[in-house]
């Protein structure tokens, strides 16, 4: 059973979003909060599998409510909820830790396969921010970035890709015709290879040196 938490200062979203979890057999709504600061509380006191977190909210915002949060439980996975496209808070959240961005509008199919997806590894980034995260972040790639993809063997850099355009473990074994743990030790090699965090970071990376198809 997956658990979820939904931050978000409006009620009325709250309830929405609850009663969606509610729904899956899958998933129970662990807690909600509505900022980021009680966010941060019953993380350290209950914590939850999956948060879906709002970007504005009063005391303490999503953005670094999840820097806050991942730094104290690097295992939960947070998606970011919006109605907003600002361009620096999406680049914000997912350097801090946030497995993917979802505008709030998104359908409840697209909102609960994407909490089974970043907990199976996935990464999720709405193809309309992805657009713009793409702008945002290539005019800021180091000249000798695209030097350190020739450390990445061939089939490191086909999982990279791969991750990088979202895809689970298990998606990217399928592809690619191997098992899932060779993918794993693959991506924790890449990781060492590229000095970076996680799978998110690695998006990030792979966006900035024209990696990512979009």
């Amino acid at each position: 059973m997956i658990k979820v938490a939904i931050v978000d200062d409006q009620p009325l979203i709250l309830r929405g979003l609850g009663m969606i979890v509610d729904m899956q057999t899958d998933m129970s709504l662990l807690w909600t909060a509505e900022n980021g600061e009680e966010a941060l509380y019953k993380s350290e006191n209950m914590p939850a599998d999956v948060i879906l977190m709002d970007i504005r909210m009063p005391l303490c915002n999503g953005v670094e409510a999840t820097k806050r949060i991942k730094s104290l439980r690097p295992e939960t996975f947070i998606l970011i909820l919006t109605t907003f496209m600002e361009d620096e808070e999406i680049f914000e959240s997912l350097k801090n830790g946030a497995s993917g961005y979802l505008l709030k509008d998104a359908t409840t199919e697209v909102i609960t396969d994407s909490v089974r997806k970043v907990i199976n590894g996935g990464t999720i980034i709405e193809p309309l921010v992805a657009s713009k995260l793409i702008k945002h972040l290539k005019p800021t790639a180091e000249p000798n970035q695209k030097e350190h993809l020739k450390l990445l063997t061939s089939k490191e850099l086909d999982i990279a890709r791969a991750i990088s355009e979202g895809y689970s473990n298990k998606e990217v074994a399928a592809q690619l015709f191997i098992s899932e743990g060779t993918v794993k030790n693959h991506l924790t090699s890449i990781l060492e290879k590229l000095a970076l965090r996680d799978r998110t970071q690695l998006a990030i990376f792979m966006i900035k040196n024209d990696q990512v198809s979009s």
